[in-house]
């Protein structure tokens, strides 16, 4: 009986520990490492303009979820205030957040506006950033991706 108990508590620990884990693939655009922005850093992006990728070297987690950095000075930047560094939407494509989805994104396609950095999908057949600067309302575009975050950034791809 005694080993019963403990088998159904492992269990039910177990399941508990997979879905905490899978939220964070909900809300994050994160490989199976758990690596954010396909290794590009969060600081370059906001206080450079810059898409750069980072190093193993210098990595910090935030949240379960693993950034990499250009320097020491990068990561000692974002471990102040790493809410600060985070990407829009989970770092999913702003325009496809905008539409109702979550999609990949060329972490080399962004903008940086209102103090905060929007990733874009980039492929053969379609470029996302462009369609976004195209509407030429960012306040409007990003009021309906905000709403439909609330409910995407709870679902999986």
């Amino acid at each position: 009986m005694k080993n019963l108990v403990k088998t159904a508590i492992l269990t039910i620990a177990f399941g508990v520990c997979s879905m905490l884990s899978a939220q964070d693939k909900k809300a994050n655009n994160i490989d199976n490492s758990n690596i954010a922005l396909q290794g590009y850093s969060p600081v370059s992006y906001l206080d450079l303009g810059l898409a750069q990728r980072g190093v193993k070297e210098f990595k910090s987690e935030y949240e379960k979820v693993v950034y990499y950095f250009t320097s020491k000075k990068q990561k000692a930047t974002f471990e102040k205030n790493p809410v600060k560094y985070l990407p829009k939407y989970g770092g999913y494509c702003a325009f496809g957040v905008y539409a109702g989805a979550k999609f990949r994104v060329d972490p080399t396609k962004f903008i940086v506006e209102d103090g905060q950095y929007y990733l874009y999908l980039n492929n053969i057949e379609l470029d996302a950033k462009q369609l976004w600067l195209a509407e030429k309302d960012h306040k409007k575009l990003k009021g309906i991706a905000d709403k439909n975050w609330k409910k995407l950034n709870k679902t999986y791809n």
